[in-house]
């Protein structure tokens, strides 16, 4: 039986390095996949990039995107053997549903990778549905600077002032955020 899973984490813990290590694997085997990513993440439009320098090429979606539709549509021509999601905290709940739809009904495993929550400690709304729904729930680690594991997402202005205040998604990297862990991070927002 096909299962949704969801692997989450802060920035920087290696969220697109397991994503390509898992669709080399399939390929490696001669399997097919299928890797989507964000249209909004425009750092590298049309591919998954991880920190190592790693990448591969990527279908895009945007929130109109009709997932269910679109896989399903290259399932029928090549069967796939498994559908991989980057940025995954910006799919849609009804993308969210799209997916667990190829799982259930066309029986596509779907990797799902993104954040869990945003630079305030909110949830964004793709990760929110797939915390409440994907079979399979797995943390990927970052590290603090203390040491300690890392579990949040402190947005940064260039001289590495916290920002307190702003919209949910902007899209950065380590320009513009820092992992840390829940009291440094409650520190820095002074909470």
């Amino acid at each position: 039986m096909a299962k949704l899973y969801f692997y989450y984490a802060s920035m920087n813990a290696g969220k697109s390095t397991t994503l390509l290590q898992a669709d080399f694997n399939y390929r490696e085997r001669g399997m097919t996949t299928m890797v989507w990513t964000a249209e909004l993440d425009t750092r590298s439009a049309g591919l998954v990039r991880s920190r190592i320098g790693l990448d591969a090429g990527a279908h895009l979606y945007r929130p109109d995107t009709d997932l269910f539709a679109e896989i399903g549509a290259q399932h029928a021509t090549t069967p796939l053997d498994c559908v991989l999601v980057d940025e995954a905290q910006f799919l849609t709940v009804e993308q969210v549903w799209q997916l667990a739809g190829l799982a259930d009904k066309l029986g596509i495993p779907v990797l799902c990778y993104g954040l869990r929550t945003d630079f305030q400690g909110e949830l964004f709304p793709g990760s929110a549905a797939l915390l409440g729904i994907a079979d399979a729930l797995v943390e990927l680690k970052a590290v603090c600077d203390c040491g300690r594991k890392a579990t949040m997402n402190l947005r940064v202005t260039e001289d590495g002032s916290a920002v307190k205040e702003g919209a949910q998604t902007e899209i950065g990297g380590n320009d513009r955020y820092v992992a840390l862990c829940r009291k440094h991070f409650s520190e820095q927002l002074g909470r």
